[in-house]
């Protein structure tokens, strides 16, 4: 692989950063919404089944009373 100069570096990383897309405000609410809705969804989810196996757990010793 070829060595690039420190200055051909710096001149290729603003050309790069130049292609970036930057989302919208309107884009960035909608992400922010779906990332709290569905962590929220998969929080009581993952609640549910600890809840179960922790039922099912405590039953199982009890038996053993």
């Amino acid at each position: 692989m070829a060595k690039t100069s420190p200055g051909e570096f710096i001149r290729q990383v603003r050309v790069e950063a130049g292609k970036v897309v930057w989302p919208t405000g309107k884009e960035t609410w909608v992400t922010a919404v779906m990332v709290f809705i569905l962590t929220s969804i998969l929080a009581i989810f993952f609640f549910a089944v600890d809840s179960a196996f922790a039922a099912i757990v405590q039953f199982l010793l009890g038996l053993l009373k």
